[in-house]
């Protein structure tokens, strides 16, 4: 897909941003995309801060409009804003920063994506299901199976503290691992499978898993082919990949930070536009 005609920048240019500790090229292009396309005088870049405190300084003082935030500042910014927005405070976890005249707020737009994917999904309800990780996006991924009528979700983190938290907020379980047990759905929100990671080549769980799930939802968006994507597409299985998650995301922090609502079909031409 060809890029569209980028666009002067000048003293007016409103700068987003995002904050990761291995930031990709996929909001940037998502995001420029868009701005590039509405005829918007924004410009977006992705930073990786080797201080998550002075960089949010750096939000409030220059100032910059907003700032997507990425594994693993989704909790640590918490201290940092000045007002945690609804779906930010219902989970503790952020992902989103908007600086409305100096005014940091707080949002979580991954709860959404996630909770539209779901509903979207033809996954069992009432069928097991395991999530890997008890992080920030963990929070999301829980939060929205809950909302959707998922009965019976184990959390299976090695923290058993971050691990039995979350499931008991939502009446859930925990474990360690998932031992012998053989839900219908698998759902990873841990940075394995991602690339230029340790883990990028494993499994989140025991490939006796993997063979019998019938579905999978994996949030690493880069690549969005993971080691559970494919093993899991090869079975035929259902997958929701998390380049549909980070597109959902995106989109509604586009709308956040420029108060315009992108179509369909342009949140679908700037993910495409992002991962070629």
């Amino acid at each position: 897909m060809t890029a569209p005609h980028s666009r002067a920048l000048d003293r007016d240019t409103v700068l987003c941003v995002s904050l990761a500790a291995r930031p990709s090229n996929i909001g940037t292009r998502f995001h420029n995309y868009l701005y590039n396309e509405l005829g918007l005088n924004y410009v977006y870049k992705a930073f990786a801060p080797a201080n998550l405190e002075a960089a949010v300084a750096g939000i409030r003082g220059l100032p910059i409009r907003g700032a997507a935030v990425s594994m693993p500042y989704k909790e640590a910014v918490i201290d940092l804003v000045d007002v945690m927005e609804p779906s930010a405070a219902a989970i503790d976890s952020v992902n989103t920063i908007v600086n409305d005249d100096g005014v940091l707020r707080a949002y979580n737009t991954d709860y959404q994506a996630v909770a539209d994917l779901l509903a979207a999904s033809s996954f069992d309800r009432a069928a097991p299901v395991a999530v890997a990780g008890s992080g920030g996006m963990a929070k999301a991924v829980v939060a929205a199976l809950r909302d959707n009528g998922f009965q019976k979700v184990t959390v299976v983190a090695r923290n058993s503290g971050t691990g039995s938290a979350l499931a008991e907020k939502y009446g859930f379980t925990h474990s360690i691992d998932i031992g012998d047990e053989r839900p219908a759905t698998l759902v990873n929100a841990t940075p394995i499978g991602m690339a230029g990671g340790a883990a990028s080549d494993s499994l989140p769980f025991a490939r006796e898993a993997v063979e019998t799930a019938t579905g999978c939802l994996d949030v690493v968006a880069m690549p969005p082919n993971t080691p559970l994507v494919r093993a899991m597409r090869d079975r035929g299985a259902e997958v929701i990949s998390g380049d549909a998650v980070i597109a959902g995301q995106a989109a509604a922090q586009f709308a956040l930070y420029t108060g315009v609502t992108p179509s369909p079909e342009q949140v679908r031409a700037a993910s495409e536009y992002s991962r070629a």
